[in-house]
């Protein structure tokens, strides 16, 4: 019941908004509330950072190696792999340091548009790892970033480095794969796992369709590191894909080569009329 013994509104029932009767309201929430502050703040497009939430800082990769080696015992089973994993993640923290190098260049860039529009603001998935490392990045520069964080069980924060006003939480993957389509006029895919596959192929898959019309740049992150991971010309020779379909995307191996492509390509589509 709601005040004065009257009956509760049904926009204020917790009981019914949370139920499986109300689940299409829950999805337009995760619809519309965005977009209200997308508009709120001005935010016309995204370059979206796809990446491992279990990738670190250089810093921290070699802090957690040290400290395991100091504390850790040789004879105890299992040290060694950990000593392995623990020197991958310290090799591997490169992508993470190159995520955050990336960013600031891209917002800088940006910042420099003659627009009052906030245009081509980098967007993460609002958690660790190379969606840290991004969202890092555009604030070193000064810059407006994005987070899209999914709640899920092994508890995924948004992590520090995204405005309140920015960040989001989503229940549904569904609707932040949406808007993480939705406003990407360039796309970044660093290495990852399961979930950064999730995301790739859906992209991929979206274009290669039609269902994404708009010009879009997709760029693989690195060559070396996918090649090792996927087969893509065993597309191709099993009769899977297109030759074509490789186009969808491109490879890249430098933080610079990344930035000349993307700059080039959004110049090239998106701002030869602003000003």
């Amino acid at each position: 019941m709601g005040s004065a013994g009257l009956p509760e509104k049904a926009y204020k029932n917790l009981d019914f908004l949370t139920s499986k009767d109300a689940r299409i309201i829950r999805i337009l929430s995760e619809f519309l509330e965005p977009q209200t502050r997308f508009k709120k703040h001005n935010i016309i497009d995204t370059i979206v950072f796809f990446g491992s939430a279990r990738l670190k800082s250089k810093k921290d990769a070699i802090k957690d190696l040290k400290d395991f080696k100091k504390d850790g015992n040789p004879k105890k089973r299992g040290y060694s792999k950990e000593i392995k994993k623990l020197e991958t993640l310290v090799k591997m923290s490169k992508y993470y340091e190159d995520a955050v190098e990336l960013a600031e260049k891209l917002t800088k860039w940006s910042m420099k548009l003659p627009t009052n529009q906030k245009r081509f603001i980098v967007c993460s998935g609002g958690g660790p790892g190379i969606m840290e490392a991004a969202n890092k990045g555009a604030k070193k520069a000064g810059g407006y970033s994005i987070g899209l964080n999914i709640s899920i069980p092994f508890e995924q924060f948004v992590n520090k480095y995204v405005k309140k006003e920015l960040a989001f939480e989503f229940h549904y993957f569904f609707m932040r794969k949406f808007w993480f389509a939705y406003l990407a006029k360039a796309l970044i895919v660093f290495p990852g796992g399961f979930g950064t596959l999730d995301e790739f192929m859906e992209i991929l898959t979206l274009m290669q369709t039609g269902k994404i019309k708009k010009d879009m740049k997709v760029i693989v992150y690195d060559e070396d590191y996918w090649k090792n991971i996927i087969n893509f010309e065993a597309f191709i020779e099993n009769g899977m894909i297109d030759k074509e379909d490789l186009k969808l995307f491109d490879f890249c191996s430098s933080v610079d080569e990344m930035f000349e492509k993307i700059v080039s390509y959004v110049e090239n589509h998106y701002l030869k009329n602003i000003g």
